[in-house]
């Protein structure tokens, strides 16, 4: 898959290259990063239409309809982020476009399962649509777990092998997305075998989620077909599916991981060329103030892994398992994504061409991108409002009992999380809340079930709580879901995002303290990302104030949207109550023991 280029447009940049006509940009006097040998090598880039037509030794021509002094910088190819959900920066195409535009990133491999999983084929067609013309090139992937582990949560649509292949046929569509349903694959169930077998067909890209797998688990993952994985959370996690010959999709969202990764690759004897970067899950915030593939960059340099090095693996290698040749180098024939900087190490752009296009200098956008023709799919938290009394976790077994014990199950961790047990005290039914414990409800909002609020005890959030928060954003299925140990706060916040047909709200003290709407699928605004930022980092600071822990993530907020991932091991807590992502098990009741008074 290439973008289209016109023949007369080839046939002038071939001439150009012969010298037997201008370039329509000349950059002159910079040094050209290139990725394919590893060198700095001092050369002028001459760019015809959207395409790279000439490198050449400095000076060597003049003849250009516009030049571009470059003295003293960096020409790299533009980035390419790997594995991204934009939703997760809760911002249309167009505004995510325009946040990570400017910092040098000019290719998105996107995944639009979250959109998938509220409004089905519909939701990905709304991410087709609205990324059309922007300024960054969004390859997109056909969602394969919609929902993620049928059985354990639903989600706004099931899309099966059927909806697949339609998606795939699509000719902005590069590949089957992430395939989280692990058990699915190695039990041989059907849907996912069918699913697996339509990206096959496709001769598209099948991407990987392989979680806490060992090694023979990751055998037999790879063996399926499927080849790449970004699920880095453990030391070892990289070199052990670079050995097995998986495309390692690295991300930054663990800090801590990134040295021992960097001082593993410098002792192998080559720069393994299946090791790309990505992103993943961004808030706007993030984007805007740390930046994207660039901080991962940064951060990666930092550690130790020399620039060019870096810079190849967001670029040429990424190029390379698209099978984009002609991406990912500043060469001829290439596309003219060029990133202007002032300095390698530090991944400081000064200018950012995408096509041959200047579309961003100094940090800001040349000109904001206008969103392409889009139906955005809104209306889509089917709730009504809920009370106080919706957010007590009863056991009905003990109901008219007084001075009742009983024994729950809980959930310990977060995200990484275990099962634990809580010894509680029960007073007309109605459990009382022990010390170090809160209370984690999720209910289902697409209108496909009856909304039952299903409640769970989980341990290990920090403390002490004092308010609660709520969240339509909630990986993967997006379902309503609030954490607080204040039943008055836990209703307040809920209806807060209710009312604002989806949203993230904190409150306390039965007010509001801070509240972002999102009525684009319960998960995107429709604001700028400068005004998203600004309500993210209210939010954070609400939720740090009520009591959610910093954590080891980058952003502590993901912390409580991706609580009710059933595709991660261990217990958790859907629409459909207690789960374990380890077995597959929709576990149920939280009680375990009731000891009568």
């Amino acid at each position: 898959m290439r973008d289209h280029i016109d023949p007369e447009v080839r046939r002038r940049a071939m001439r150009a290259a012969l010298g037997q006509e201008g370039f329509d940009l000349l950059l002159t006097g910079g040094t050209v990063v290139d990725v394919a040998t590893g060198e700095l090598r001092p050369a002028d880039v001459g760019v015809v239409g959207p395409l790279v037509a000439s490198v050449h030794p400095a000076g060597q021509r003049v003849d250009a309809a516009r030049v571009v002094d470059c003295s003293g910088a960096y020409i790299a190819p533009g980035l390419i982020d790997m594995h991204v959900h934009f939703e997760s920066s809760m911002l249309t195409p167009a505004a995510y476009a325009a946040a990570v535009a400017p910092r040098g990133t000019t290719t998105v491999f996107c995944d639009p399962h979250e959109l998938a999983n509220v409004a089905g084929l519909e939701g990905v067609r709304y991410a087709v649509q609205a990324s059309r013309g922007l300024p960054v090139r969004f390859i997109v992937q056909a969602p394969s777990c919609v929902p993620p582990q049928p059985g354990l949560e639903l989600s706004g649509y099931d899309l099966g092998s059927a909806e697949v292949a339609e998606m795939l046929s699509w000719p902005e569509v590069g590949g089957l997305a992430e395939v989280m349903d692990m058990l699915g694959v190695l039990g041989s169930a059907p849907r996912m075998v069918d699913v697996v077998s339509a990206g096959l067909d496709s001769g598209k890209l099948v991407s990987g989620h392989a979680s806490g797998l060992g090694p023979a688990e990751l055998a037999g993952y790879l063996c399926a077909g499927i080849d790449s994985d970004h699920e880095v959370f453990a030391p070892g996690d990289v070199m052990a599916r670079l050995r097995a010959g998986m495309t390692v999709e690295l991300r930054g969202m663990l800090d801590h991981l990134l040295p021992e990764v960097v001082t593993q690759l410098a002792a192998l004897p080559e720069l393994p060329v299946h090791l790309v970067l990505c992103t993943d899950d961004l808030f706007a915030d993030t984007l805007l103030r740390e930046g994207g593939v660039d901080h991962l960059v940064r951060r990666l340099v930092a550690y130790g892994m020399p620039p060019v090095r870096a810079v190849r693996a967001a670029t040429y290698h990424a190029a390379y398992r698209l099978g984009r040749a002609d991406l990912g180098l500043v060469a001829a024939g290439r596309l003219a994504d060029l990133v202007v900087l002032d300095d390698l190490a530090g991944f400081n752009v000064r200018q950012v061409y995408s096509g041959g296009a200047l579309v961003a200098e100094g940090g800001e956008l040349v000109a904001v991108p206008q969103a392409p023709p889009a139906v955005a799919p809104r209306h889509t938290v089917r709730l009504n409002t809920l009370s106080t009394s919706d957010f007590v976790l009863r056991l009905p077994a003990a109901t008219g009992q007084t001075g009742s014990r009983a024994r729950l199950r809980s959930v310990h961790g977060v995200v990484a999380t275990t099962w634990a047990e809580a010894e509680v005290d029960v007073r007309d039914g109605a459990v009382v809340l022990p010390e170090g414990h809160l209370l984690q409800a999720v209910v289902h909002r697409h209108g496909r079930t009856e909304p039952v609020v299903h409640l769970a005890l989980v341990s290990g959030w920090g403390g002490p709580w004092t308010g609660a928060i709520a969240t339509t954003v909630s990986h993967d299925t997006h379902n309503l879901v609030v954490f607080g140990r204040d039943a008055a706060d836990m209703a307040v916040a809920a209806n807060a995002v209710i009312e604002s047909q989806g949203g993230v709200a904190v409150a306390a003290g039965g007010a509001v303290l801070a509240h972002l709407a999102l009525p684009i699928a319960g998960i995107l605004s429709d604001l700028p990302a400068p005004e998203v930022a600004a309500k993210q980092r209210e939010l954070l600071q609400a939720a740090l104030s009520v009591g959610l822990p910093r954590g080891a993530l980058t952003q502590p907020l993901l912390q409580v949207f991706a609580a009710t991932l059933a595709c991660l091991p261990g217990p958790h807590v859907t629409d459909l109550g207690l789960v374990d992502g380890s077995t597959g098990e929709l576990v149920g009741s939280p009680l375990i023991a009731l000891s009568a008074p």
